[in-house]
């Protein structure tokens, strides 16, 4: 029987990880909130940690752009100036879908079907979509209303398109939506549906490694070994980290806040990484770091 290593030791804090990391790519729902209110210790700790001279990037699987999930970070309490960027994977599709990372725009015009929340538009907006119920050229899956809408009401939205081979882009491949203390299914989980109907779905966001590719390619110089990435999920956050050669934390808040430490051991073997440091929440507890290095 093949012995597996021990889980990660259970940090004091977060002073004591930016003892050790220069580069903090956080993620914001599970860790910084709940979709409600902030954890506690959250705000002060995200605060602090910029103030100790670390770079901070909120890396978020939000479908929304950039700016709304800035806006809601800074009517949650959290100082704009606790990070130097927030990269959400609506942005970073957004950016793709403009001509701004390499591929072709695509074109005013183009007959969208948008999975959305709230009624949101951010991620489509500014680019001349018109937005469709039905013979779509483009599926759009930027968030979840599982916590309103059945699965069984998506499968029949999307079946037509999916089986007319309809190109997908999941900008929010979370499978698990945390709304307050309470989890329902996530985008990731439409976008699987979508699969299933026979459809091709393009993930953008963790632990798909193009996210990543945008949040580094504006930190050049940094080291690598200096770089922590810190989220709740190991499906999403560790194992995009890991997969990229970068140090990550698991915080027990979030999605996995009741699992016990067997059931988590199956976690991080069921999708083959490992974090290297746990945490039980994002709160600072310890002194100010040393200044950092570089």
């Amino acid at each position: 029987m093949t012995t597996r290593p021990p889980l990660p030791a259970m940090l004091n804090g977060l002073a004591e990880l930016a003892e050790l990391h220069d580069v903090f790519l956080v993620d914001q729902f599970g860790v910084l909130h709940d979709g409600r209110k902030p954890y506690p210790g959250a705000v002060e700790a995200l605060s602090r940690l910029k103030k100790a001279g670390k770079t901070v990037v909120i890396l978020s699987n939000s479908g929304k752009r950039a700016r709304p999930n800035e806006t809601r970070l800074a009517g949650l309490g959290f100082d704009p100036s606790s990070w130097d960027l927030f990269l959400s994977s609506g942005e970073a599709a957004w950016r793709r879908f403009a001509g701004l990372a390499g591929q072709p725009a695509l074109k005013p015009g183009t007959r969208c079907l948008l999975i959305a929340r709230d009624n949101d538009k951010s991620a489509v907006e500014g680019l001349g979509f018109e937005l469709v119920d039905r013979d779509p050229d483009l599926v759009l899956i930027s968030a979840s209303e599982g916590n309103r809408v059945a699965l069984e009401a998506y499968a029949e939205l999307l079946a037509s398109p999916a089986r007319a081979g309809v190109p997908c882009f999941c900008t929010n491949p979370d499978k698990v939506m945390l709304v307050g203390a309470q989890t329902f299914f996530g985008a990731g989980q439409i976008a699987e549906l979508y699969e299933s109907l026979g459809g091709k779905v393009t993930w953008i966001g963790k632990p798909f490694p193009e996210i990543y590719k945008v949040a580094l390619s504006g930190l050049r110089g940094a080291d690598p070994s200096r770089i922590v990435a810190i989220g709740d999920s190991v499906e999403h956050d560790i194992a995009g980290a890991k997969g990229i050669g970068l140090a990550a934390a698991l915080v027990r808040t979030g999605i996995l806040a009741e699992m016990d430490e067997q059931a988590l051991d199956e976690v991080f073997h069921k999708n083959g990484a490992r974090p290297d440091y746990l945490l039980s929440g994002f709160q600072w507890q310890g002194k100010e770091p040393r200044a950092a290095t570089g």
